[in-house]
C-alpha cells in the first residue's frame, strides 16, 4: 500500500468534479497483462484512472491475450478504450472502413523479437526454411511483423506455397512447446522473448527493433472507440492526462515501476514475472506517449505486401487523432506530437 501511496502522491494531481464527468457513464477499457501494456496495468493498480475519472464513470477492466480478439470487443461494442498493438489497430480500422476506432496515443515502443531454439540449427534467415514458428494470435502485432519477415526475406508460409509453417499460439502455450522443442521458434512480446531465452533454452535471433530507423516502432498504441471519441471527449481527454502522467512517472521510476507492474501482473494471471527476467524485458522497450505515426503506416504497408491486407490500398490518413492528447500536452508544456 504504501507503494502505491507513493506513485499516486507523485503524479502530478487532477482536479476534476466528479459528477459533471461521464454523468454515470461506464468506461470500459481492455489490456494485456505483460510489459508492454505498462500504463494500463500501473494505472490499474493503484487507482489512478478511477481517481482522475471519479464516482461518475466507473471502470470495468478486461484483459485479453492477443489484438484480434480486442478488436472483436470493440466491434461488438463492449469496449471503449483498448491498449493494443499496430497489426490488429490497422485491421480494425480497415476492416470497419474507419469508423470502428482511432489512435489517440501510443503506449509502447519497441519489446518484441525473435526468438529462436539454441538447438534448432538456426543461424541465418535461410534456416527457417522447413521450420515452425509462433505467434501469439492470427492476425497479432507479432504474427504480422512475422510474416512480413518471412516474406521479406524471400520465404513464405505454407499457406502461400512455402515451407515456413506459423503456428500462431498463446504465449504460454509457446514456452511449452518450445520446452518441447516442438516449434523452432517464436516472434514473441515482452516479457515472453526474456523468458524463452532465460528459460526454455531459446537464442536472440533477431530485436525487432533492428528493423526500424532510430530503433523506434510502435508495439502498442491507446486506442478508443469513434463513437465514444465523440460523445465523451472529456473522458478521453481525462484519461489521457493520466496516460501521459504515468508515462512519465514509469520512465522516472523505473524499479517502483516494475514492481507495480508485477504486482498487477500476479493477480491478473495467477503468477508473477521472475524479477531477473522483468528487468531484461525493460531494456528491449521504451515506455511512451508517442504512437509513432509513421511506424505504424510503414506496418500496414509491411502487412499489405506480405498478403495480410489485401491488394487494394488502404487509406489509413483518419487513423489518427491525437488532438486530444496535444491539447494535454499543452496544459503539461510538452512538445506537442505530429
Amino acid at each position: 500500500m504504501r507503494r502505491i501511496s507513493l506513485i499516486v502522491a507523485g503524479l502530478a494531481a487532477t482536479v476534476i468534479c466528479c459528477q459533471a464527468l461521464g454523468q454515470g457513464t461506464v468506461v470500459r477499457v481492455g489490456y494485456f497483462p505483460n510489459v508492454t501494456h505498462s500504463q494500463a496495468a500501473i494505472g490499474r493498480a493503484t487507482g489512478r484512472f478511477e481517481q482522475a475519472l471519479g464516482h461518475g464513470a466507473p471502470i470495468e477492466w478486461k484483459t485479453f491475450n492477443a489484438g484480434p480478439s480486442v478488436i472483436e470487443a470493440i466491434f461488438a461494442g463492449a469496449l471503449d478504450f483498448a491498449y493494443v498493438g499496430s497489426g490488429p489497430t490497422i485491421t480494425g480500422y480497415v476492416r470497419s472502413q474507419g469508423e470502428a476506432l482511432r489512435v489517440i496515443a501510443g503506449a509502447t515502443s519497441g519489446g518484441a523479437a525473435l526468438v529462436v531454439r539454441s538447438d534448432s540449427g538456426i543461424s541465418a534467415a535461410a534456416d527457417f526454411h522447413g521450420k515452425k514458428v509462433a505467434s501469439p494470435q492470427l492476425g497479432n502485432t507479432q504474427d504480422v511483423a512475422l510474416r512480413a519477415w518471412l516474406h521479406r526475406n524471400h520465404l513464405e508460409t505454407r499457406e502461400r506455397g512455402g515451407d515456413v509453417q506459423v503456428i500462431p499460439i498463446a504465449n504460454p502455450d509457446q514456452f511449452t512447446l518450445f520446452v518441447k522443442r516442438e516449434i523452432d521458434a517464436a516472434w514473441a512480446p515482452e516479457p515472453w522473448a526474456t523468458r524463452l531465452i532465460q528459460q526454455a533454452n531459446g537464442r536472440l535471433f533477431l530485436d525487432e527493433r533492428d528493423l526500424w530507423p532510430n530503433r523506434q516502432f510502435v508495439t502498442t498504441n491507446l486506442v478508443v472507440s469513434k463513437k465514444f471519441l465523440e460523445q465523451h471527449r472529456d473522458i478521453v481527454k481525462q484519461w489521457l492526462r493520466v496516460h501521459v502522467e504515468l508515462t512519465n512517472w514509469i520512465n522516472a521510476n523505473p524499479p517502483e515501476a516494475r514492481r507495480i507492474l508485477n504486482q498487477q501482473i500476479r493477480k491478473d494471471t495467477s503468477a508473477e514475472i521472475p524479477p531477473q527476467i522483468l528487468e531484461e524485458s525493460f531494456t528491449r522497450l521504451q515506455v511512451t506517449y508517442d504512437p509513432l505515426r509513421s511506424s505504424l503506416l510503414a506496418a500496414a504497408q509491411l502487412s499489405q505486401e506480405a498478403g495480410l491486407l489485401g491488394r487494394k490500398p488502404i487509406d489509413l490518413s483518419g487513423l489518427h487523432d491525437l488532438s486530444v492528447l496535444n491539447e494535454v500536452l499543452a496544459e503539461k508544456k510538452l512538445k506537442a506530437i505530429q
